[in-house]
């Protein structure tokens, strides 16, 4: 049955479970996967509720201008709702904002106004003011206000909620989520709480934020205000949305770390998301760690990593900031070029016998040689596997290598970093294959990148 618009694909996001970055964990650990919105964010949701309520309460009308600041996932969430219904869009962004939201934004036919950072929210060049400015400047306009607009957690109470609590049957034990609007995790701990009191809900904080002195505390200290870097996550104002009675617990993640975990999220469990999706299972994990095997953690991933391409998935950029070391961006062809031994890379033919292959790997001292037909690598013969053959019936060293040949070990590029090498070199496949400008072919063992690294 077809959809008739895109409105109607909002919600309904899977629950994916982590598995390599939780491998020492006890406990489940749940990932409810937002960027499937069509939207790529959860706040699809929230940017159609609160339009939705708005024109039930005669706020918005026909032709008005939807006017908001944003971090730029409700923006996305209410240009959507704008496109269907026909609105114009005004969105103030602060600009540590990534350039690939403001664009994103744009492309929907968003006017984009970039605000400065680090001044107070009370400030008039703040992303909060200028909001606020033009919509009592501009005629027939309309201010969600997501922080203090109670149909933002009324949006999770409605819809994510209840599905976290459908997909795991009702077992969910602890949940967590990042705390900006506070929409998301007021919403679902509200409802969650509701079906079950002893659900924990976690908050996750960055440095530079109020919330987890004010929870522990009760108080708002301005001393605990101050630049950072990771988006969409922390505050420096208390929204309406924000309900201190329903956290158990809030954890502050450091930028570099929830930067390093998105990251890893990538390379390890598939999952592309965006940067406070790294220091909500930062975390979470933080948390888990004194869970047991009965526990079922779930975390929300807000977004997609399509918007921070030029930052946390930005060699550079991240080495810009020290989160990475220049270690951690050698490349294939920076480490053929540290090798002591940079002699052409030894072959053989198939046709060639398993006496030969021993005779070479004795005489340079090497366990696995590539075997090459006309040019082209087919195939690799190393030492156990010899060993085997010739344990089995000692005349078959006279056998061709094609009988006991293995999988030619994997081609990367010169360009390709340490850290993608280091994931395809295992007790299965000893090696890489390096592809080089100049046409010709390098190997790479894991002990080359150990000489590496320890140089």
């Amino acid at each position: 049955m077809w959809k008739n618009n895109i409105l109607e694909t909002i919600g309904n996001t899977p629950l994916i479970r982590l598995n390599n970055v939780t491998s020492h964990l006890k406990c489940t650990v749940l990932a409810k996967v937002e960027y499937f919105n069509p939207g790529n964010s959860i706040k699809d949701r929230i940017g159609l509720k609160m339009v939705e309520d708005a024109e039930r309460a005669g706020l918005l009308k026909p032709g008005g201008t939807i006017i908001e600041g944003t971090s730029g996932n409700t923006g996305m969430g209410l240009a959507l709702a704008a496109a269907i219904r026909g609105y114009r869009c005004i969105f103030t962004m602060p600009d540590k904002q990534s350039k690939e939201k403001m664009d994103i934004l744009r492309a929907m036919g968003a006017e984009v106004i970039v605000t400065p950072t680090a001044v107070a929210p009370d400030d008039p060049r703040s992303y909060y003011s200028v909001a606020r400015r033009l919509a009592k400047e501009i005629p027939n306009s309309f201010y969600p206000n997501q922080y203090d607009n109670l149909s933002n957690n009324l949006a999770h109470y409605e819809s994510t909620g209840p599905e976290l609590w459908e997909q795991t049957e009702g077992k969910i034990t602890h949940f967590v989520a990042g705390m900006g609007t506070c929409g998301t995790i007021t919403g679902i701990s509200r409802y969650l709480k509701e079906q079950n009191p002893e659900i924990k809900t976690v908050g996750i904080d960055t440095y530079g934020s109020v919330f987890k002195k004010l929870h522990e505390t009760g108080e708002f200290d301005e001393n605990e205000i101050y630049a950072y870097l990771t988006e969409g996550i922390g505050e420096d104002i208390v929204p309406a949305n924000c309900d201190m009675s329903l956290y158990d617990k809030i954890i502050k993640v450091t930028d570099k770390d929830a930067a390093l975990m998105t990251r890893k999220l990538a390379r390890l469990e598939g999952l592309f998301c965006g940067w406070s999706c790294g220091s909500a299972v930062y975390g979470a994990l933080e948390y888990a760690k004194d869970l047991g095997k009965d526990d079922i953690l779930v975390v929300i991933l807000p977004d997609h990593g399509t918007r921070y391409l030029g930052k946390v998935y930005n060699d550079n950029w991240m080495s810009d900031q020290q989160f990475i070391d220049a270690g951690k961006m050698l490349t294939a062809g920076d480490i053929v070029g540290q090798k002591e031994n940079k002699e052409e890379l030894l072959t053989l033919e198939p046709t060639q016998t398993l006496a030969e292959a021993i005779k070479m790997m004795r005489e340079h001292n090497i366990s696995q040689i590539p075997i090459s037909s006309e040019g082209v690598i087919v195939g690799t013969i190393n030492e156990s596997r010899v060993l085997n053959t010739i344990l089995d019936d000692p005349s078959l060293k006279n056998s061709p290598i094609s009988s006991a040949m293995n999988d030619p070990f994997p081609f990367v590029l010169s360009s390709t970093r340490i850290d993608v090498i280091s994931k395809m070199i295992n007790r299965d496949n000893p090696a890489v294959l390096v592809q080089r400008p100049d046409g010709g072919v390098d190997i790479l063992t894991k002990f080359d990148l150990i000489s590496v690294l320890s140089a």
